[in-house]
């Protein structure tokens, strides 16, 4: 019987003797500072192009927050329409984004026809400030049904527009909130700006008990994107990985990330050239990308960009996603940014490094002696509160049906949500637990490293630890619980509204003391010694993987939420709901919705592996077996006929056939679920998912990697664990 994988070997081939060619890489990529920005309608931009006053209208808004002047709207339309031409742009669209996960657009050419034969180029402040997508085939969770088209996408004035370059011309992309036509929020952007005026309202009230007014307070986010990367000959030839972004089967390779080489090595040529293609994309969108390198798993890469307002860097972190993918084909491969691509090798996060601060300083900056930074102590501790009273919001903001494969996992930090302070600020903290107040702060020294032509270096007062989800990072805490593929505007809306919170109760109690005691530090002292002890349970510097710790969190009260299933509810609980509401940020429908969308999201995600994963046993592992077991049986009769027996050949015959019938009984019973569905409502349908699909799916991938590691390479049309992880 001839060989069935000649494509299979084929693409092995092409993978590996991939060369760089002009259409994919240049030599000659221009530097960061010549390109920064070049594509971005900028605050520079505009202020060259518009008219002084108008100019001066929109910073007001931009800076401040104030109301938008709809009069600037058509002066700004007409400068915006014609830089995009200089750039090459036939067409614009609203930008904007869903409750899917990504990013939405509808392009409509600036073209506008005059007379018979002729036509001009047009661009009004109405077509800028409001565009009117189709609403009803975008998630809405019950707020708009299918009839029901109308919705409504409105100008983000403080994201700045962006030119899209594509193959065939370039397009104006305009950051736009998207609604319905209600008004109920649609999208991820429009609660993260309710929650950044929530938290500046709040804080600065604060700020004032301590006579500082510095402007407007805004969060910044810092993401870290990690990804993997394989050739696209592979991925093509993988209908899980076509279907779901993840292998649904395959067996580990006799080296995986053991060896731990991959880790920080010499970044692949073929992987650098696109990192540097990426790069220089993201340059010329302004994004301020500083960090590139190898992650642990091997095909594990990462890329970070720095600080930036959260509306702006929310915005920028889809625009990463988005270019990740698109320049990957340029090279050959694809870029994968599920949660878990691979099994049996450390799966991919996106750590989220969050403060917030005024024009002037970091909130969350705890200087040389924090014991005694005022500033740092209210708000730190505010922020400790919030963690503390809202963890299960925290983990139902990574919820979703790829971070379950990583969350609890060694790889990734567990389910419990805890904040890790390091030494210096968990000893501050201990202090006023015990006696009231603090008095001291541990020092970091100097590091020697016992050679005399090395540095001392500076040592932190404390280490990072990596198992925690919620750690304290030197001037900003660092969420590490985030999926790879997801938004970061959820996670970062949820922060900002719980902080928000806690800074008014706490604002609200110092103000009490404050009338009790009219000494600024004697009040805060007092309001510290008061509300720490009840936050300490969540301060947890150890190691989150271990059993002690899952014991010792149960007996603080701390909640353990597993999986997504158990954490969704909690986004709806009374308590949230309340929170929401108070300050502005979401609706009890919208919040409703949000949960009916996560909740209908997660079940379509299994359900598509489900169906997945039995069509590739059925039709492409079971056959290959049966192949196998075929030939054979087909050298018994010609060894019966020859007078030859083999006892190696006899018994890898029943082993096969054994496997070919545990094959079919686990297959059988991944059908039977697949069609069961589990009930007519969501609810119980994604309960099934979690009951009964992903056992019998793991069940039938059981069997399928022992085929795997049993049958003849030839047999099998898949590409390999081996060849996808390795061949660069």
């Amino acid at each position: 019987m001839p060989p069935v994988t000649t494509r299979r070997f084929d693409a092995v081939s092409a993978a590996g003797s991939w060369t760089r060619t002009a259409t994919n890489g240049r030599a000659d990529l221009p530097s960061a500072e010549e390109v920064f920005g070049q594509n971005t309608f900028s605050q520079t931009e505009m202020k060259a192009r518009l008219p002084k006053d108008t100019y001066a209208r929109l910073k007001q808004t931009l800076m401040e927050g104030t109301d938008l002047d709809i009069s600037v709207a058509d002066s700004v339309a007409v400068a915006m329409k014609e830089w995009a031409l200089e750039r090459g742009a036939s067409h614009f669209t609203h930008w904007f984004q869903p409750l899917t996960g990504s990013t939405a657009e509808k392009h409509d050419s600036f073209i506008v026809p005059t007379e018979p034969g002729r036509a001009i180029n047009e661009f009004s402040g109405q077509e800028l400030i409001q565009g009117e997508p189709d609403a009803s085939s975008l998630p809405s969770g019950g707020l708009r049904t299918t009839f029901e088209a109308r919705g409504y996408t409105a100008w983000d004035p403080t994201s700045p527009a962006f030119i899209i370059d594509g193959p065939g011309g370039a397009t104006l992309c305009i950051p736009t909130a998207y609604s319905s036509w209600a008004g109920d929020a649609l999208d991820q952007k429009i609660p993260l700006l309710r929650s950044i005026d929530a938290l500046d309202e709040q804080t600065r009230k604060a700020l004032k008990l301590f006579g500082v007014d510095e402007g407007r307070v805004r969060p910044t986010l810092g993401p870290e994107q990690e990804f993997f990367l394989i050739d696209q000959e592979f991925f093509y030839q993988r209908p899980d990985l076509l279907t779901s972004g993840r292998s649904l089967i395959g067996a580990q390779p006799p080296k995986g990330q053991e060896l731990e080489d991959h880790y920080f090595g010499a970044i692949p040529d073929r992987v650098l050239e696109y990192m540097q293609a990426v790069e220089t994309d993201l340059y010329r969108l302004g994004i301020p990308v500083k960090t590139r390198h190898n992650e642990v798993a091997p095909g594990q890469f990462e890329m970070a960009y720095v600080y930036e307002e959260a509306n702006i860097a929310a915005d920028h972190q889809q625009l990463m996603m988005s270019t990740l993918r698109r320049i990957a084909r340029r090279f050959g491969l694809v870029c994968l940014l599920h949660e878990k691509p691979f099994q049996g090798v450390n799966g991919s996060g996106k750590h989220l490094n969050w403060s917030f601060a005024t024009e002037e300083s970091n909130l969350l900056e705890p200087g040389e002696t924090p014991h005694d930074n005022m500033l740092f102590l209210f708000f730190c501790t505010a922020v400790l509160m919030a963690v503390e009273k809202h963890q299960d919001l925290l983990r139902a903001s990574v919820a979703f049906a790829g971070n379950d494969h990583r969350l609890g996992a060694n790889e990734a930090p567990p389910a419990i949500i805890s904040v890790f302070l390091g030494d210096q600020l968990t000893d501050i903290y201990e202090q006023i637990a015990d006696v009231g107040q603090a008095s001291s702060s541990k020092r970091g020294g100097l590091l020697g490293l016992g050679v005399k032509v090395l540095p001392d270096i500076p040592k932190h007062a404390g280490d990072r630890n990596r198992t925690s989800p919620f750690a304290f990072t030197g001037n900003k805490f660092e969420f590490r619980a985030l999926g790879s593929s997801q938004s970061i505007s959820f996670p970062a809306t949820i922060l900002n509204t719980i902080v928000a919170e806690s800074v008014d109760v706490l604002r609200g109690k110092l103000e009490v003391a404050l009338e009790e005691n009219g000494e600024l530090g004697m009040a805060l002292r007092k309001v510290l010694a008061d509300v720490v002890p009840d936050v300490r349970r969540i301060i947890f510097n150890g190691d989150g993987y271990s059993e002690a710790w899952e014991k010792e969190a149960e007996a603080r009260g701390l909640l353990n939420l597993k999986s997504t299933l158990d954490a969704l509810p909690h986004l709806v609980s009374e308590k949230n709901a309340e929170l929401f509401e108070a300050y502005g940020v979401l609706s009890r429908r919208e919040l409703e919705s949000r949960y009916e969308i996560f909740l209908g999201q997660y079940f379509h995600t299994v359900n598509i592996e489900g169906e997945t994963s039995a069509e590739i046993a059925t039709t492409v592992v079971f056959p290959a077996a049966i192949r196998y077991l075929s030939e054979l049986q087909e050298v018994l009769v010609k060894a019966k006929e020859t007078g030859i027996k083999s006892e190696g050949v006899i018994r890898t015959t029943r082993r096969i056939a054994a496997l070919v019938d545990e094959l079919e009984v686990a297959l059988q019973l991944l059908v039977e679920q697949n069609a069961e569905l589990g009930g007519d409502d969501i609810p119980s349908k994604a309960v099934h998912m979690r009951e009964n699909i992903i056992p019998a799916m793991a069940a039938v991938r059981e069997v399928v990697d022992r085929v795997e590691k049993m049958i003849p390479d030839d047999l099998l049309p898949l590409p390999s664990y081996r060849e996808m992880l390795f061949i660069k």
